[in-house]
């Protein structure tokens, strides 16, 4: 098989800020095997220097990963997937690349839709949120009734204006449910005055309020949370989910974090089996790395995969959302065609 790829730049429909910082133009990597035969498939890179990655490393990775591919066979997804990870750690977006163009090329030599190679029903995937980015009062407010066709909202906080952030969008939305993502903001007792506050809003959950390295904190707040927290950068792996039993209610899987699809599998069974709630987020993406989470969502209880619904203009067409429902494409594979 040979493996190529190519960074694609992307515009937002707006700025997009979380407490991190943020901006409109986004860069991802579109990595594509072809195999003997002549037979491709896709998968997407969307690299987050949070976690040691960006668009310029991801293809120095995939370009080291090549030859493991030429010399592999397309169904040997755990021989492939062991040499990756033996050759670099970290490194997920770049493995999660691979491993999705290898469902999708094994979808297609198959002719089945990648929710049917998993023994899915689409029709049992949740509703997903549309994040609502950090922004001053009246892009806040337009950015609410823009997304007015979504029941959930997901509102990023972890900034000095948290407080006003929440009521603007409440008085915008006030039948809507909310949810909170605080980016690893917020310390111990402030998390605590927030999700208080939260609480009154009527908020749904609260996601990673403190920074990851902080477990205890993260106990201390669980523990007298009147609301679910869920983790998201603390969660990268399904090794990292037996630690945090205790510490939130639920993860928050990114197929950019964890390397794929296989190992987000993974992760809901290993979650699962510790009583904890799932949902899967996303990065911006394009349709394909969207398309590739949704055929996973029936798995979820959450979903907050919008990543390219926020986008001005999206190269690939994939999974749809219409107030929030997805539609997930039937065709085989992925089931996503360039635009």
């Amino acid at each position: 098989m040979k493996l190529t790829h190519e960074i694609v730049t992307l515009g937002t429909k707006h700025a997009f800020t979380i407490a991190r910082g943020g901006g409109s133009e986004y860069r991802v990597v579109i990595a594509t095997i072809t195999d003997r035969d002549g037979m491709t498939g896709v998968g997407e890179a969307n690299p987050s220097r949070f976690y040691g990655e960006s668009a310029d490393t991801v293809p120095a990775v995939l370009n080291q990963f090549a030859p493991i591919l030429e010399r592999a066979d397309a169904w040997s997804f755990d021989a492939i997937e062991s040499e990756m990870n033996k050759m670099w750690r970290g490194n997920g977006s770049a493995k999660s690349a691979v491993m999705s163009a290898l469902y999708d090329l094994a979808g297609k030599r198959l002719g089945v839709p990648l929710y049917k190679l998993w023994g899915l029903d689409p029709a049992a995937a949740p509703l997903t949120s549309f994040t609502i980015g950090v922004a001053p009062e009246e892009e806040l407010r337009r950015k609410v009734q823009e997304a007015a066709e979504y029941p959930l909202l997901k509102v990023k906080l972890g900034t000095l204006n948290d407080e006003d952030i929440i009521r603007i969008i409440r008085e915008e939305a006030p039948d809507k449910t909310l949810r909170v993502d605080a980016n690893a903001g917020w310390t111990p007792k402030h998390a605590l005055d927030m999700i208080a506050l939260l609480a009154e809003y009527g908020v749904e959950f609260v996601e990673q309020p403190l920074p990851p390295e902080n477990v205890e904190g993260m106990r201390f707040v669980r523990d007298r949370s009147p609301l679910p927290i869920i983790g998201d950068e603390s969660c990268l792996v399904s090794s990292d989910i037996p630690g945090l039993q205790g510490v939130v209610d639920g993860i928050n899987i990114k197929l950019a974090k964890c390397g794929g699809p296989r190992e987000a599998l993974r992760m809901v069974a290993v979650a699962r089996a510790h009583d904890m709630r799932v949902m899967m987020g996303c990065m911006i993406e394009t349709s394909v790395g969207i398309t590739t989470a949704a055929h996973l969502a029936p798995l979820l209880d959450y979903a907050d995969l919008d990543g390219a619904a926020l986008l001005a203009a999206d190269p690939y067409r994939g999974a749809t959302i219409h107030g929030g429902v997805f539609s997930i494409p039937s065709g085989p594979g992925l089931g996503v065609t360039k635009a």
